[in-house]
């Protein structure tokens, strides 16, 4: 492959983000939809090309392109260069593969949507930002990508900005990521400071020839922690990921399972040799994610909203990922990454299918009895559920027992510690995933209830009771409403789910017959060495793997029945255990307040301050005062030309007379 068609694959979203941006609504919706779809197809076979001449015998082990300098002052140079090895690659296989199948979903979700060319144009664009980022040879260009995706997440999930709540969450992910960021901006000085360069391969060959102390390395890793934690929903800047479902749900798909928030993983996962300089940092990382993933699951299990529970487990699957690259796992935390966005895709895409067959309803209170009615989304959503509950042989099974067993056999001291807390995140996962199925999918329908089925037949109740004197009934109306979605919806779907079962098997260990094919595809980026859980595993017995795995495996299967027990068996069980325990379900519920809570000690604090500089003493103070001094000091000199402007000959001759008597004046001091 010509490395210069490198330039091609961002640029071609780019491009349609263009065309669409400036002239889509122009065009008809079937142009703007071949304009979006090409400029996601064609990168994701430019990316196959590369696979194919990657992964061929004798092939590169990376390829680079590098433009003319980009910046270049008092001997500080970085260029606009890409360079792609296998970490690259995988993530280019998911984000142009998994984003190529979302907008295809996405002609089908928005057909009747308002600013359709608009829509699919802020999707290129965060497809372009997001390419970026991946192919970065430099931190410096991979921070233009993390910024640029945070802009196209703002404009994505406030694209309903006629509702508030739309475009408060919107303002919310952006301010929220603007604190990280600043963490990542303040590593990137440290590293221009010490190393004068901003490229990775620079960087890390001197790391490797002449490390510094652990402090430095221990600040820089912190600050992009820091950095990751907002990109990807850590603890404690998650908050913004689950008021982001307020976008359209191809966005959330997208925003989830094959972009931004995978981004800070990718990064640490990037910057292994610095974070391996830093037992410190390496634990932090470990202890956020596993705490993150606990502490997201406790929300998932009380959450109505189909999709806010989907956020959450997103949120608590990106803990996962960071326990693995906490305990230096890195290519287990990418295998999960792949894994993810495979059945994360699947279930806000499926999430999406339900909400379409009824009519915007999004509460799981006003679901059920649908996997007769929607059967393409009920199987497809049944595939992605089993995937992401960790049961065999699905997805999820294999990439989140090599992140359990690699911690376990991890030498961290918190390993164990950090073992069991992935391992009741795993069970609780399975809880919250089988309610979430059962609630939508099986016993009675309780869609007549929902305000969205009385908006949708005409209104308030007595409506609904004179209907009744017709020959069908509101809920005989309803049933024949619900209608399974377009293929083009259906085909993203089946697509997923056919990877959400078999696209874990590229990593199925040597415990269990396999060759772990990912990890080795990965080992000229991390190396054996790169990963104090990858050399324990080699020598680790099967037999303890096969036990942690079934471990694993029960534990999941524990959560099932809990589920099948509370929402299927019998059903309201869940709700009598929620009233038995009403302080601690209240507390969950709401999140534990820590919306409330920032808002109170940090939002209202720092808005107050700046009221009190920014509007009193800058704006009322130097701006205003300003302002008024110049029209003061412009009113005077009109009074002063308006006397001398009277038009009196006797108040001319004296002005002339003053004005002759100042100009002697000074040519006398000047002589």
């Amino acid at each position: 492959m010509n490395s210069q068609l490198l330039w091609l694959i961002p640029i071609i979203p780019f491009a349609g983000f263009l065309i669409n941006g400036l002239a889509g609504r122009k065009f008809p919706r079937a142009v703007v939809s071949a304009i979006a779809l090409t400029a996601t197809l064609l990168p994701a076979l430019l990316v196959t090309q590369l696979w194919m001449v990657m992964t061929a015998a004798g092939g590169p082990p990376l390829i680079s392109i590098s433009s003319v300098p980009w910046i270049a002052v008092s001997g500080f140079h970085v260029n606009f260069a890409f360079t792609v090895d296998h970490l690259t690659l995988v993530m280019l296989g998911v984000v142009t593969g998994v984003g190529f199948l979302i907008h295809i979903y996405s002609v089908g979700y928005m057909a009747h949507e308002e600013g359709y060319s608009r829509f699919f144009a802020y999707l290129n664009l965060f497809m372009f930002f997001m390419l970026v980022l991946v192919l970065a040879s430099s931190f410096l260009l991979l921070f233009v990508g993390w910024e640029g995706v945070g802009l196209a997440s703002y404009l994505l999930i406030g694209f309903y900005f006629k509702k508030d709540s739309a475009a408060n969450a919107g303002k919310k992910a952006f301010i929220v990521n603007r604190i990280g960021d600043f963490g990542f901006l303040l590593a990137i000085f440290l590293l221009v400071a010490h190393y004068g360069t901003l490229n990775f391969d620079a960087i890390f060959a001197k790391i490797a020839a002449s490390p510094l102390s652990g402090g430095f390395f221990t600040t820089v890793a912190l600050l992009l922690v820091l950095g990751a934690t907002g990109k990807s929903a850590q603890i404690p800047l998650y908050v913004w990921l689950p008021d982001a479902m307020e976008g359209p749900t191809p966005v959330s798909a997208l925003i989830h399972a094959a972009t931004m928030v995978t981004a800070g993983v990718y990064m640490i996962a990037r910057c292994h040799v610095l974070f391996d300089h830093s037992p410190l940092a390496m634990t932090v990382v470990a202890v956020v994610g596993a705490l993150t993933a606990l502490f997201a699951a406790t929300m998932g299990i009380v959450q109505h909203d189909i999709k806010r529970v989907l956020a959450y487990s997103t949120v608590s699957q990106l803990g996962y990922m960071f326990l693995a690259c906490g305990v230096g796992a890195y290519s287990a935390g990418i295998f999960h990454l792949m894994t993810h966005a495979f059945f994360k895709g699947l279930l806000f895409l499926a999430a999406g299918s339900v909400i379409h067959a009824l009519s915007g309803e999004q509460d799981l209170r006003f679901m059920g009895g649908l996997w007769k009615k929607i059967p393409i989304t009920f199987w497809t959503m049944t595939a992605a559920t089993f995937a992401i509950s960790g049961v065999w042989p699905f997805a999820g099974f294999f990439s989140k027992d090599e992140i359990l067993f690699q911690t376990f056999q991890s030498p961290n001291p918190l390993a164990k510690l950090l073992w069991l807390v992935g391992l009741v995140t795993a069970g609780m996962t399975s809880f919250y995933m089988f309610r979430l199925w059962f609630k939508t999918f099986f016993g009675e329908s309780r869609f007549e209830q929902s305000s969205f089925a009385h908006a949708s037949h005409g209104g308030d109740h007595a409506a609904v009771h004179a209907r009744k004197n017709t020959h069908l009934t509101m809920e005989a109306e309803l049933e024949t409403a619900i209608h399974e979605s377009p293929l083009v919806m259906t085909v993203p779907l089946m697509l997923l789910g056919v990877l959400s079962l078999v696209g874990g098997w590229v990593g199925i260990p040597a415990a269990l017959g396999g060759n772990d094919a990912i990890g080795h595809f990965l080992d000229p980026v991390f190396g054996s060495a790169a990963a104090p859980a990858a050399q324990a595993v080699e020598t680790a017995s099967h037999g303890l793997e096969l036990s942690l795995a079934a471990i694993s495996l029960a534990t999941a299967g524990l959560g099932i029945f809990v589920a099948w027990l509370f929402y299927y068996r019998k059903p309201g069980t869940g709700a009598e255990v929620a009233r038995r325990f009403q302080p601690i379900y209240s507390l969950v519920y709401h999140k534990y307040w820590i919306d409330e809570i920032y808002g109170s000690f940090l939002v209202a604090p720092l808005l107050a301050f700046s009221r009190l500089i920014v509007g009193g003493l800058v704006e009322g103070g130097l701006v205003q005062g300003t302002g008024a001094g110049l029209a003061a000091s412009a009113r005077g000199s009109g009074w002063l030309v308006r006397h001398m402007q009277s038009g009196k000959i006797r108040s001319y001759a004296g002005w002339l007379a003053a004005g002759a008597a100042v100009v002697i004046v000074l040519a006398l001091f000047i002589r």
